[in-house]
């Protein structure tokens, strides 16, 4: 069962409604984090934030615990009565909330890198990485309310190359292929580009519950799925 014809059961069930919500909250709110952390490393001579980003998370981290909640109830008064549904959320909730801490972990590296982070020969390709995790955080709301299996398999397959290339950069960091880097910034890069490629990762686990059956969830979509 994909998520498509879970909606149809949740709407039914003001409990599991109101948690699929609060997960929308949480991609919206996940998405506006990494947006600024972004921002203020690769943008910005500061560290400064325009709001404060680890309350953000911890605001994303009592939504998951709500879902939690709003699941365990309705499991305890319906039984295995839409048992499915609950599930996903909960493993979709689990993806989002690790994408909040992913964003800290920019922050972070912002504050030990104060200055505006440039990544010599890298820069082409970790923009062009920045831009595809942001296409996906402006993208995957509208997919998961709507349920729509084909934009969010196009967003998942337009992705997949953030994986390999990420780990390429990190390699060729590890080799020293652009003496131009000080340490300090290869060190940075290598970081934010991983970074990069768990948010993008976690996105797509968020995107494969509308194509994939609960127990393919976060794995490979099939071209014949």
């Amino acid at each position: 069962m994909v998520i498509k014809e879970l909606y149809e059961l949740w709407r039914k069930d003001n409990l599991l409604t109101q948690a699929l919500g609060e997960s929308h909250e949480m991609l919206e709110r996940t998405g506006r984090m990494f947006h600024e952390s972004v921002r203020s490393l690769r943008h910005a001579d500061s560290s400064d934030l325009g709001f404060d980003i680890y309350e953000e998370d911890r605001k994303v981290n009592r939504y998951e615990q709500d879902v939690r909640r709003k699941v365990l109830k309705h499991l305890a008064i319906t039984g295995t009565t839409n048992a499915a549904s609950g599930l996903v959320l909960v493993s979709v909730v689990i993806d989002i909330e690790r994408v909040g801490d992913y964003t800290k972990n920019i922050v972070e590296l912002a504050v030990a890198h104060p200055a505006r982070l440039d990544c010599g020969k890298y820069e082409a390709d970790t923009t062009r990485i920045e831009m595809a995790v942001a296409a996906m955080f402006h993208q995957i709301v509208p997919v998961m309310k709507q349920y729509d299996e084909a934009r969010a398999r196009t967003l998942i397959q337009d992705s997949v190359w953030i994986r390999k290339r990420s780990d390429e950069i990190v390699v060729e960091l590890i080799k020293g292929s652009d003496p131009s880097l000080t340490r300090g910034d290869a060190v940075a890069i290598a970081l934010y580009v991983r970074y990069l490629k768990r948010i993008g990762a976690h996105l797509m686990n968020v995107l494969s519950s509308v194509v994939n059956p609960f127990e393919r969830i976060g794995f490979h979509v099939e071209e014949n799925d």
